[in-house]
């Protein structure tokens, strides 16, 4: 992984250098912003794959900051990293566009796998995987969309249709975390939000691709958010 072009928009200087010194050792390109203004000047001028936002900074805060990214790019990867842990907090910027959301203090090796999550997705995105393609492959799980079959390694998991748009969401945006809304506006053909029947189906889902689904490692709770998948959970012995 390297030569991916990363904005750190922080008014803390040590912070910036913080994640600068981790990126850089990944050999990604990097630029700095110290407010919302100057963040979306740069993103007018050059091409970013992702963006490191933080929350809380004079006079454009980082809420308005990610409404305006989100108004002229969809496709921009951004991570929220802030002081401001409240659930209200995280589902606001989720619900804005956030891709994913990191609370200070952090520690620099979780914020790295976040952010190589991040740049997993795009790439599939760019390969056309789920997109028009045949098959998804992430991690240890497989989806055929020509015969809408799911294989866990080499065992097909028997998903119902339902089940099986859930996965293909969760397979498709590695490491994302989705609030509950997002998830049931992505896989239900319906404008009302009804979270049982989500937590249902999250429920049946995990029974058939968990080893043990009352304590799931590949689709975890985010606590007061929803839910993500994380591919790099590793086979027990």
């Amino acid at each position: 992984m390297s030569g991916e072009r990363v904005l750190i928009v922080d008014d803390e200087v040590e912070i910036r250098e913080l994640i600068a010194k981790y990126l850089k050792k990944e050999s990604m390109l990097i630029s700095e912003a110290e407010d919302g203004i100057k963040a979306l000047a740069l993103i007018e001028s050059r091409p970013f794959d992702l963006v490191i936002l933080d929350l809380m900074m004079a006079g454009m805060d980082g809420f308005e900051t990610l409404k305006r990214i989100r108004e002229k790019n969809q496709g921009l990867r951004v991570i929220i990293v802030s002081a401001r842990e409240e659930d209200y907090d995280k589902v606001l910027g989720l619900g804005l566009g956030a891709d994913d959301y990191i609370t200070k203090p952090f520690s620099p090796n979780e914020l790295m796998a976040r952010v190589k999550a991040q740049f997993r997705r795009l790439h599939i995105d760019k390969t056309g995987q789920g997109k028009g393609g045949e098959i998804i492959s992430s991690g240890a799980f497989r989806l055929d969309l020509k015969s809408m079959k799911a294989y866990r390694e080499e065992k097909e998991l028997g998903l119902s249709g339902r089940e099986f748009k859930l996965l293909k969401l969760f397979l498709e945006n590695p490491g994302r975390v989705f609030t509950k809304q997002q998830i049931y506006s992505s896989v239900w053909d319906d404008a009302y939000f009804d979270e049982n029947t989500l937590m249902v189906y999250i429920s049946h889902l995990r029974d058939k691709i968990e080893d043990q689904p009352g304590k799931p490692k590949w689709i975890t709770t985010v606590w007061g958010i929803g839910y993500r998948y994380d591919p790099e959970t590793k086979e027990e012995e």
